[in-house]
């Protein structure tokens, strides 16, 4: 049966369009319970259960099945995804407004949909010709779906009676909506709010924790004194920022002051680019990463940026006065000069709430249900939440989700979602570290595994096409030890005519990733493979990374060659790419293919390769480094864990050998080959990254902390800040060199992937190339293949497809990419914090020499070159008498009690973990030398003088 639409539509030139848009309707659409015999097989995918059993409801004790409105699939997706909530059904109605509305919610239920154990049925009612409704003159189109929600769950009990009379089996409408609740009720169908049919499922108590609470009224706090200003609606927002009268940005909270924020203004002018906001009433129940519209005030009510530290120690009464008191602390006396644009908060343009981890702060009230949660994030404030697990839930890490912040409440309100374990637990602190850093870690889906090639795997004549066979080369990959993703192998042997031929190899993953399926719409979500300490979080699925597209030794693989010709100077004379198939003949670590290329009796092929490979690398990094290629340093550490217990038994700062700075080379040198060939084919539509010059005033703390030192450091370009560096040296200091390099690490702006027909600029400062971009991980990084995808069409290896040309997708997935690598970033350093706590946890206290990186008006910041760690000493602290502190800008030093702290001073410190806070432990440095009376600690100083409070220590030993 075939229903048309038709509407007119005005066309960007004025003229008036007619569109009809036919929509068939059709009788062969099955009601998804698998033992209805009048539907037969006609529904495909997980059924529902014949007879469910699950839901034991004192509302409604008979076999049934669910069918929720959309709101109540939007709001309350933590309680369907409940293993209890099972035989649901799924209406195409329902389903298409939850995608219009939150794209997170709509990708869980798809999720659960396709999860066979959870029996979720999505029935197509909007092509069912019984079920299909058309829009009534009058009526709204939310109107009309409700209308068209309650025609299927009337027409399923239709149905469902021919197909079980005996066990009366039905449909339990589920909606919040009490207009529609009451017409679902007149029309015979049994309707029940979430709350009420939740509550009466008296088998899962714990259901209850889950429900979102979305009645502002009943969630208030009893005083209903209005704390905040109301939110302005959506269109009056949108009206003040076309006008001006408001500006538009994202909302990014302080760690350090719960009362400070900085709104980042979107928009190209340089004025006003970041707003401050301070106060509680002006922060206006906005969240971090909140899209918000702001007032700027008038210049009389601007303010500094506060150095105050302020953390929220949430007292569950709202002493809002007390909290105005605080936000007077913040305004310091300072000069104009510091005076920053300030606002306020009018409105929400649009929530970015995520769930949060952290922990409960049970409430002092005995029997209480009300309590507060406190997120891991300092920059989230802390959560309302009603559970009746709290004495389970203490000293554990939970999820909430926020659900609303009412006006006059001083915190928001939000519920339970789940539990991950006991805090301090190397599993749970995992898990924590990677859901606050939103790196996607969940097995990969049967939807993304079905497009894996089938086992057993071999090269076939097809895959032959446009591939060079490179198998009789002697190709070799160089990587660290254990590494199983191999992404690229080399080669270098002589000509006839003389020169080298060398050869850089990276995995075809192009090859077995194709455009646009799930396998590789997953792999462009994640964006890049995360390695924490213990553990690899793949961005392909493990078949791949460690197995087919792995160059593995003495195996056939499918790889993507760059190959030059050179001299023996290192002069590229010709290049070309190929896609290729090579035979590895050697898997190597750096300290073999060292030892290899140092050994006086090896002369096999391979060890003959690695030493041409090694010769031609220190010509290019010289030549490289006398472009003004940087060279800086950043301590990175290697945990030894204990074989057993996998616990950190030592802690080192990595080795670098002149077999990491050989593949260093290669790699750069592909990197900008496929890059220059990639724009010369594609100038709008390249993927490069490049590295921003920092502004100089970044360069601020680098030249004083040199001066301090009789040292000049010219910044003006890449290669007098090379050069300058070089020259830095003291032989009475030798370590001074690596101190200033890691300084003018923290200089650098982050280096970034763009489009290149979205901007000019496309130098990279760092390597002091033109132009750059990332070839050679295709494996671990989605960048990479975007890039292999580019040059195979260069070269006519394979065929385009319409987004890989489109510019602004090009652009949208290079946003996605900048995000991933900065979280992967952090966790990667989160996770090396949290395995440096346990490594000291299991260590005790140690003294150790360390050199000043930083100095601040109430402390030092040091770097402990032998661990590579570095920690701040304070010289305040809580309820002891304040040291007398002179703070000196310009040089910069600190004097604490008549002795001076210069940058890159050697002193020595205690080290520490201290646990007095469960959920943010931290290492903790004591000055030891220079002796400072009341300041330096003695150098015998048991564990139980820093640990955790007493009360603490006995609770935790229960």
């Amino acid at each position: 049966m075939l229903r048309s639409k038709t509407f007119l539509k005005k066309t960007r030139t004025g003229g008036v369009m007619k569109i009809v848009r036919e929509h068939y309707l059709r009788d062969d659409i099955g009601c998804g319970a698998s033992g209805c015999a009048e539907c037969g097989a006609a529904h495909g995918g997980p059924a529902l259960e014949p007879r469910p059993q699950d839901q034991a409801s004192s509302l409604w004790p008979r076999p049934h099945y669910l069918l929720p409105d959309t709101n109540v699939l939007l709001h309350q997706i933590d309680v369907l995804e409940d293993p209890a909530i099972r035989n649901v059904i799924v209406l195409q109605t329902v389903l298409q407004e939850v995608r219009n509305r939150s794209a997170p919610v709509y990708k869980r239920i798809r999720d659960v949909t396709n999860n066979q154990e959870k029996h979720f049925y999505t029935f197509t009612n909007e092509h069912h010709r019984e079920t299909y409704v058309e829009q009534e003159q009058g009526e709204n189109a939310n109107d009309r779906n409700d209308r068209a929600i309650r025609v299927a769950a009337k027409w399923y009990n239709e149905h469902l009676k021919k197909m079980s009379a005996e066990n009366q089996l039905q449909v339990i409408f589920i909606t919040n909506d009490r207009k529609n609740k009451e017409k679902a009720v007149e029309e015979g169908i049994p309707a029940f709010t979430c709350e009420e049919y939740i509550k009466s499922l008296t088998a899962n108590p714990e259901l209850i924790d889950r429900l979102a609470c979305l009645s502002e009224e009943g969630n208030e706090i009893e005083s209903g004194k209005i704390i905040f200003t109301e939110h302005l609606p959506l269109s009056k927002l949108q009206q003040g920022i076309k006008s001006g009268i408001y500006l538009q940005g994202t909302f990014r909270a302080s760690r350090e002051n719960y009362l400070e924020a900085t709104v980042w203004i979107y928009g190209d002018t340089e004025e006003n680019k970041e707003i401050i906001v301070q106060g509680l009433k002006h922060l206006n129940r906005a969240i971090h990463e909140d899209v918000v519209a702001v007032e700027l005030l008038p210049k009389s009510q601007w303010v500094a940026p506060s150095s105050v530290v302020l953390q929220d120690e949430g007292q569950l009464e709202d002493d809002v006065d007390k909290e105005e008191e605080r936000a007077h602390m913040l305004k310091t006396a300072i000069n104009e000069k510091m005076l920053k644009p300030t606002g306020r908060v009018v409105g929400i343009i649009k929530r970015n709430w995520r769930p949060y981890c952290g922990m409960l702060s049970k409430s002092d009230i005995k029997e209480s249900r009300r309590h507060l949660f406190t997120p891991a994030d300092k920059r989230i404030p802390r959560i309302r939440i009603e559970t009746r697990q709290a004495s389970v839930l203490e000293g554990r890490r939970i999820i909430v989700a926020i659900d609303g912040w009412p006006r006059n409440s001083r915190y928001p309100n939000g519920h339970f979602v789940r539990n991950l374990g006991d805090v301090g637990e190397k599993e749970t602190e995992t898990e924590v570290l990677l859901l606050e850093h939103d790196v996607p870690h969940q097995p990969f889906s049967q939807a993304v595994l079905s497009f894996l090639p089938k086992m057993p795997w071999s090269i076939t004549e097809n895959d032959m096409k446009n591939r060079e066979d490179l198998r009789h080369l002697c190709v070799c990959s160089v990587d660290p030890p254990g590494c199983t993703d191999i992404d690229d192998a080399l080669h270098c042997r002589e000509l006839t005519n003389g020169n080298l031929e060398v050869g850089v190899h990276i995995a075809d993953v192009s090859h077995f990733i194709r455009p646009g399926n799930a396998l590789d719409q997953e792999s462009a979500r994640r964006g890049t493979t995360v390695y924490l300490c213990e553990k690899r979080i793949d961005m392909v699925p493990e078949l791949l990374s460690s197995n087919l597209c792995s160059l593995r030794c003495d195996v056939d693989r499918l790889a993507f060659s760059c190959i030059w010709e050179m001299n023996h100077s290192a002069e590229i004379l010709k290049t070309r790419f190929t896609k290729s198939v090579i035979n590895s003949k050697a898997s190597l670590t750096y300290a073999e293919a060292q030892m290899r290329i140092d050994s006086a009796t090896m002369n096999d092929d391979i060890t003959i390769s690695l030493r041409g490979l090694n010769k031609l690398a220190k010509i290019l990094k010289k030549r490289r480094i006398e472009k003004g290629a940087l060279t800086l340093s950043s301590p990175e550490v290697r945990f030894h864990m204990d074989s057993e217990t996998h616990d950190p038994i030592d802690l080192q700062t990595k080795e670098l050998r002149e077999t990491n700075s050989m593949v260093e080379e290669f790699m750069l040198l592909a990197n900008i080959s496929v890059a220059k060939k990639i724009h010369e084919e594609f100038s709008e539509h390249a993927l490069l990254r490049k590295h921003p010059a920092p502004p100089p005033s970044n360069y601020e703390i680098l030249v004083k902390a040199a001066k301090s030192k009789n040292l000049e450091i010219k910044t003006d370009t890449a290669k007098s800040l090379a050069d300058s560096l070089d020259r830095a040296e003291s032989p009475a200091f030798p370590y001074l060199n690596t101190l200033l390099r890691i300084l003018a690490t923290r200089c650098m702006m982050q280096a970034v992937y763009f489009c290149s027909g979205m901007d000019s600029d496309f130098h990279h400062y760092g390597l002091a190339s033109p132009i750059y971009t990332h070839f050679t991980s295709p494996i671990r990084r989605y960048a990479d293949i975007i890039v292999h995808r580019l040059l195979a069409v260069a070269i006519g290896a394979d065929c385009t497809y319409p987004e890989l040309t489109d510019k602004h997708k090009l652009a949208d997935i290079c946003k996605n990419l900048n995000f991933r690598h900065k979280m992967a970033q952090y966790a990667q350093r989160a996770s090396v914090a949290f395995h440096t706590q346990l490594f000291f946890k299991n260590k005790g206290i140690v003294s150790e020499e360390a050199y000043i990186l930083f100095v601040r008006k109430n402390a030092i910041v040091v770097l402990i070159p032998k661990y590579g760690l570095e920690g701040t000493v304070f010289f305040e602290e809580k309820d002891k008498p304040k040291p007398q502190l002179i703070y000196d800008d310009e040089t910069p030093s600190l004097k604490v009690e008549g002795t001076i702290f210069h940058v890159f001073d050697k002193v020595k410190v205690k080290i520490m973990l201290d646990s007095s806070n469960l959920q943010h432990q931290k290492i903790r440095m004591a000055l030891v030398e220079p002796q400072i009376p009341g300041i330096s600690i003695p150098n015998e100083i048991s564990n139980m003088d820093i640990n955790e409070p007493e009360e603490k220590r006995r609770k935790l030993e229960k």
